[in-house]
């Protein structure tokens, strides 16, 4: 039982860091620097980060819900 514990734990952290990598790249291809100030490189890069993280928690939270469900479907059929 706790070894599943476990492995729930890390294949959420893993998701989690892989989907934020993903934001983040996905990111990189909006132009911040023509929106917002200049001179105000450290606030850009904060938001920058916080976005990623947002969103990148957000698709994961998503794939591990989806993934979930589609592990109880069988449960459906009995």
């Amino acid at each position: 039982m706790t070894a599943t514990i476990g492995q729930n734990a890390l294949i959420s952290i893993i998701s989690h860091i892989f989907f934020i990598g993903i934001s983040f790249y996905a990111l990189q291809a909006i132009m911040f620097e023509k929106v917002f100030k200049k001179n105000h490189v450290f606030q850009i890069q904060l938001l920058f980060i916080l976005l990623s993280i947002t969103i990148g928690s957000s698709v994961s939270n998503f794939f591990l819900t989806f993934s979930g469900w589609s592990s109880q479907l069988p449960y459906l059929f009995e």
